[in-house]
């Protein structure tokens, strides 16, 4: 199918209600659930097939769930024994072995479910793990253009939160309904046997205890979604306003005061919401304690009536326990049906973004090749492309970049450059036309070797929050010291490195906010170095550093540029004088093509573009001057 996102889909903050939330009464089904799955359908098979490895499993845990159910229910009956016959007729020996069952129920019951809470975890510990790896290899194969246009929290959430709610749903609520339906069967069965006029009474008082419960969670769940989506407001200020971008910006455009009223704001409404949480249905709950202080009190009432028959005083202690037992399994069975959807919802989310067909897929049998030993040429033949079916960037590109040589393509802003030069590496695909490297078609190659055959050097260089030698080791894992120095040096940075306190364990910061932006290109080179592709694209890599910063970076540049087959995207034209040949675009088609000396006495297009970027260096420096 084709790729789709819900980009105003809510984050399931919390997940499937777990087995602890139960006694709070049933739940209003959610409006983002049911638009979830009506939009994105859940086969039931499809869900039985990721719990299929652990049938075996799943069994265990039911049966446990049950032993434990029905052993618990044994309590009351021996304290009806004991308050019946072994205290009246004061039996030590009956009184022992009864008060011994006590704790070996107690104790029975609680290595149960200790091995039930292990068994359920583990089992959904693995499933969560296939689905989170599953997940997020499967998004990594999706193009650029699926990044683009869905946000990354979504991602975030969908990877994050929702698989840690689908992890309640298998180790909590799944379990929870078992034990629920085990314990409300078996407690009204013990009911019935210990005195079916008691349990006629709890007909009459169980309604509207329930109804009660019911009202007061409903009134609850609609103020806790607003609450939820206050906090969501609050954590999403937090992480704007405290990151190191969102603290620059606030310094700079004067914000910060506004912002500080902004979130004292939104703490001031969390008060507020936070009272009406806590005070809803207050009124509610003072009838429900009414109500439950009025069940042993009825039970008694109706013990002492004739018709009771001389019920016995155990009887009725053993039943009021029981009668207490079994509201909370009904309350947990009466959210079944917004539990059921909400997990489906849960699925719903994971399964469409597992759907995604990628744009850009893998070979299903690629051409194998030894990167290292290839040359380089690279031949663009015919090549066409549009985004997401729209107008066409690049029209009818015929191109050779022989190996080894240089190769740069300029014009103006919305030309195609960029959209070229993102087709070598496959960060999107040509909607007509071939590319290949030595005659093999990028297509045909694994994304493995692809990568290992062409380096990217762009303008937004990416340094994850680790050391510089994390940063390094991620173009070529295996390396030892000695290279990362050696690229370090090509790069032009070893020195810089070198007087760092901590060398190259030196932390770059979030985003590599520690360094500058040419020393951050530059440690970027460095890590393409080690990578020693026989092809290389650079896509207005010096574009936003200054002269100075841009002469270090260009030094650099042609350090790793020798020798390779390079692409060169160029907004400055007196950064690729020297290339082998030139090419420029226009609105997606080549205008014209040499070398430089060739094309400005052409007095075409390149050499328009050539005087319109001297006339904008000589203003630079006449307001420098100024």
């Amino acid at each position: 199918m084709a790729e789709t996102f819900l980009s105003d889909s809510p984050a399931h903050s919390g997940g499937a209600p777990a087995g602890g939330q139960q006694a709070r009464g049933p739940r209003r089904v959610n409006p983002a659930d049911r638009s979830q799955l009506a939009m994105h359908p859940v086969s039931l098979r499809r869900i039985a097939a990721l719990f299929a490895p652990h049938k075996a499993a799943i069994a265990v845990v039911v049966l446990l769930i049950s032993l434990s159910s029905i052993i618990g229910l044994a309590q009351p009956f021996l304290i009806r024994f004991i308050i019946d016959d072994a205290l009246p007729a004061k039996n030590l020996t009956l009184l022992a072995w009864l008060a011994g069952g006590l704790v070996a129920v107690a104790a029975a019951t609680a290595v149960l479910g200790v091995v039930q809470t292990w068994m359920a975890t583990a089992m959904g510990q693995r499933v969560m793990h296939t689905l989170r790896t599953t997940l997020f290899t499967h998004l990594q194969r999706q193009s650029l253009a699926f990044f683009t246009r869905t946000r990354g929290g979504e991602v975030q959430s969908r990877l994050s939160n929702d698989i840690s709610g689908m992890q309640s749903v298998v180790t909590s609520t799944a379990t929870s309904i078992a034990s629920n339906l085990t314990t409300a069967v078996a407690t009204a069965i013990a009911m019935v046997a210990l005195s079916w006029q008691l349990s006629l009474l709890s007909l009459l008082v169980i309604p509207p205890a329930i109804w009660l419960s019911r009202r007061v969670a409903l009134v609850r769940r609609d103020i806790t979604t607003v609450l939820q989506r206050e906090l969501a407001d609050m954590f999403t200020q937090v992480d704007e306003g405290l990151s190191i971008s969102g603290v620059r910006l606030a310094k700079t455009l004067g914000t910060t005061a506004r912002d500080a009223a902004r979130f004292t704001a939104s703490s001031q409404r969390l008060i507020d919401l936070e009272m009406r949480s806590q005070l809803a249905g207050r009124w509610r709950m003072a009838t429900m304690s009414i109500v439950f202080a009025a069940i042993p009190a009825a039970i008694y009432l109706a013990a002492g009536l004739p018709a009771a028959g001389g019920m016995t005083i155990g009887t009725i202690v053993a039943f009021t326990a029981l009668q207490s037992t079994i509201f909370r399994p009904i309350m947990g069975l009466l959210n079944v049906g917004v539990q059921w959807v909400g997990a489906m919802a849960l699925f719903s989310r994971i399964f469409e973004y597992l759907d995604l067909d990628p744009e850009v897929k893998a070979p299903e049998h690629p051409v194998k090749v030894a990167p290292a030993r290839m040359r380089g040429e690279v031949r663009l033949e015919g090549v066409r492309f549009a985004y997401d079916g729209g107008a066409e960037v690049l029209r009818g590109i015929d191109l050779v970049l022989p190996a080894g040589t240089a190769t740069a393509v300029v014009g103006p802003t919305g030309s195609g450059k960029s959209t070229l030069g993102s087709l070598l590496p496959r960060l999107h695909d040509a909607t007509a036309g071939r590319i290949s490297i030595d005659g093999i078609d990028v297509r045909d190659l694994a994304p493995e070797d692809l990568a290992a055959l062409v380096g990217v050097v762009s303008q937004e260089t990416y340094l994850i929050h680790a050391s510089i030698r994390d940063n390094l080791l991620l173009g070529a894992p295996e390396a030892g010291d000695a290279q990362l120095w050696d690229a370090l040096a090509s790069a032009q940075i070893s020195e810089l490195v070198a007087s760092l306190p901590d060398g190259l364990d030196t932390l770059v910061g979030a985003r590599g906010h520690r360094f500058s932006g040419g020393e951050q290109q530059r440690l970027a080179i460095a890590r393409t170095i080690l990578r020693n592709p026989r092809v290389l694209v650079l896509d207005e890599a010096t574009s936003a550093l200054d002269n100075t910063t841009e002469a270090a970076v260009q030094q650099a540049l042609d350090a790793l540029a020798a020798g390779r087959t390079t692409l060169t995207i160029a907004h400055r034209l007196s950064t690729v004088e020297d290339a082998d040949q030139l090419v420029v675009l226009e609105a997606g088609t080549i205008v014209e093509r040499g070398t430089a000396a060739q094309l400005r006495n052409a007095g075409g297009a390149y050499a328009r573009l050539a005087a319109a970027g001297e006339a904008l260096e000589a203003a630079a420096q006449l307001d420098t001057a100024g």
